[in-house]
């Protein structure tokens, strides 16, 4: 393989990686590019169709809002609620900070070993963030109603599905 052929392969990766890190990160359903997320998480709302003619990725304030929408979160869930922002927020900001350190890293003069490292250190955020939100989530999960359960297990089930479609 080139050079040229190995480094986009490796830029491919951490992208890839950072991607699926700050998506899962900053919410637990894809903070994909509005155009793929939209239309799944606002189905309801009217505003889908315009955040769907949107290119730009969706910010974590932006995921927030429409998941506390679409969750129905209600006053007394708003404790809870504060949690999952919380780790939300701070997922975000730690793989933020992992692709702002891979951005100002001398990318075109890295090993593979490094190339490797800096993967596995968007896979440990990942890890980490997704067993951050996990905790705050299953404790507003648990208080919630089952009728609004089930409003919860359908978002993140139609979530997936838009997921394996973006991803395919």
């Amino acid at each position: 393989m080139s050079p040229f052929t190995i480094r986009i392969i490796t830029v491919r990766s951490v992208a890839i990686a950072a991607l699926l890190g700050t998506t899962l990160l900053a919410g637990p359903l894809a903070a994909q590019p509005a155009a793929t997320a939209a239309p799944a998480m606002t189905a309801a709302a009217p505003q889908g169709a315009a955040k769907a003619a949107d290119s730009r990725p969706e910010t974590v304030e932006q995921r927030i809002t429409t998941l506390h929408a679409s969750l129905k979160i209600t006053a007394g869930e708003e404790a809870n609620w504060t949690a999952v922002a919380g780790a939300m927020r701070e997922n975000a900001t730690a793989m933020e900070k992992l692709i702002a350190d891979r951005t100002t890293a001398a990318a075109d003069t890295q090993t593979a070993p490094q190339e490797l490292d800096a993967y596995g250190k968007f896979a440990q955020a990942h890890a980490d963030g997704v067993k951050n939100l996990t905790t705050a989530f299953n404790t507003l999960y648990n208080s919630m109603p089952d009728p609004q359960k089930k409003v919860a297990d359908e978002v993140f089930q139609a979530s997936g599905r838009e997921r394996g479609r973006a991803h395919s």
